[in-house]
């Protein structure tokens, strides 16, 4: 296959899928976990001098579950190490991010009513920002506040909303949403990868040697594990942030972003209180439901400023404005998608356009023209065919114009 835009369009869509697949066996397995030693029994003790057990049944089978806060007398040979799940969402996302943002930096990650920069330098600040993020982190869970759980979850916060801040300022709403769900996947896996997994392989070693193990190893794993309990959450949504313009293309989206993560505390909040069988706290719903009517009130007070910046082409944009075929293009889009793609969508039930794409004017078609060709041109995707046809002629009319920009 030599078409570059289909070749792309797969590439990113196997990515997608192998991310969402390591996803879910990643948060599948935390959540087990984390409701597994929250849950466990420690009365009485269990007679093998583990810190606690539980009966589990599932699958037709019944499952005894043992925890060593260090661990048993004996090691066992075997051990099943929980980390490639997170290993392999990690790794997954960040090609994702490369093939839809940096590959497709001017239309995704660029946004010219944000800030012009060249593509060398959004990526590098892409980039960049993943590893200084986590270096900050880092360095306060090494601080003393990292004995202070409450104090270090509140200076969290405050780093996660001015990080939140940095990213809208620099990149456009979508990518800026998406950018804070990767920045917090990474220091996700950088918990597993430098942290606990060492930590752990450490207590092994010892225990092998014959030596005691110190049992600060398993706290500071612990504590990182518990972090990344309570960031699970926000992550998926910033993650699917990008399919709802009312979410990212706002003014206030950076402070919509860093109300998600509360949301995460409290939802979060209410199943470790239930594992761990101290009762229901229904009060964390009636939070949660509160902090989401403010994101929708944030969500309704317009679109942010710039839209004269905007209508500058992008680099690279320039040669579908100058094609042959491109007014007949314009012509074809506005007749038959800005109905639904407009900064005010006259099609009912629409409050923004799908995805945030706004096809209105000249520079819209040659700024989204990789998109309309493989919406509307190769595939049969857009417009919807419920109420509006676009006929065979009109779609090839499409494909060339694109075709002979190449």
């Amino acid at each position: 296959m030599t078409d570059p835009d289909i070749l792309h369009h797969w590439v990113e869509f196997a990515v997608r899928w192998l991310h969402v697949v390591a996803a879910i066996a990643w948060i599948g397995s935390s959540f087990y976990f984390i409701a597994l030693d929250l849950g466990l029994r420690r009365t009485p003790k269990p007679a093998s001098g583990a810190d606690g057990d539980e009966w589990q049944v599932h699958g037709g089978g019944f499952y005894h579950i043992e925890k060593y806060l260090v661990a048993p007398a004996a090691l066992p040979e075997h051990l099943t190490w929980f980390k490639w799940e997170s290993y392999a969402t990690w790794l997954s996302g960040f090609a994702l991010l490369a093939v839809v943002y940096w590959w497709g930096a001017d239309l995704y990650l660029i946004d010219l009513a944000v800030r012009d920069l060249p593509v060398w330098a959004a990526v590098a600040i892409s980039a960049a920002s993943l590893a200084v993020g986590w270096l900050a982190y880092d360095a306060l869970c090494r601080s003393p506040l990292g004995d202070r759980p409450t104090a270090m979850m509140l200076v969290l916060f405050a780093v996660i909303v001015v990080m939140a801040l940095f990213y809208t300022q620099v990149f456009s709403g979508r990518a800026a949403l998406l950018h804070l769900g990767a920045l917090t996947a990474t220091i996700m896996t950088a918990n597993v990868f430098l942290v606990i997994i060492p930590n752990q392989k450490i207590v092994v070693a010892d225990l092998r040697a014959g030596r005691t193990p110190d049992p600060k190893y398993g706290r500071i794993a612990k504590l990182r594990s518990t972090h990344n309990n309570y960031l699970t959450l926000p992550v998926v949504f910033l993650m699917l942030s990008g399919h709802y313009p009312l979410a990212f293309a706002s003014d206030w989206n950076w402070l919509i972003a860093s109300l998600v993560f509360l949301m995460g505390v409290t939802i979060r909040h209410f199943f470790n209180t239930m594992h761990a069988r101290k009762g229901m706290p229904w009060w964390t719903w009636g939070a949660t439901a509160a902090i989401f009517v403010a994101i929708v009130w944030l969500s309704t007070l317009g679109p942010r400023e710039g839209a004269a910046a905007a209508a500058a082409l992008p680099p690279g944009a320039e040669r579908f404005a100058a094609a042959p075929g491109f007014e007949d293009a314009v012509s074809i889009v506005t007749a038959h998608c800005s109905m639904c793609h407009a900064a005010e969508p006259l099609w009912p039930g629409l409050a923004a356009p799908p995805k945030g794409v706004v096809l209105e004017t000249d520079a819209d078609v040659a700024r989204h023209a990789r998109a309309i060709y493989l919406q509307a041109a190769v595939s049969r995707a857009m417009p919807p065919g419920g109420q509006i046809v676009l006929d065979q002629a009109d779609r090839d009319a499409l494909a060339a114009w694109v075709r002979a920009a190449r």
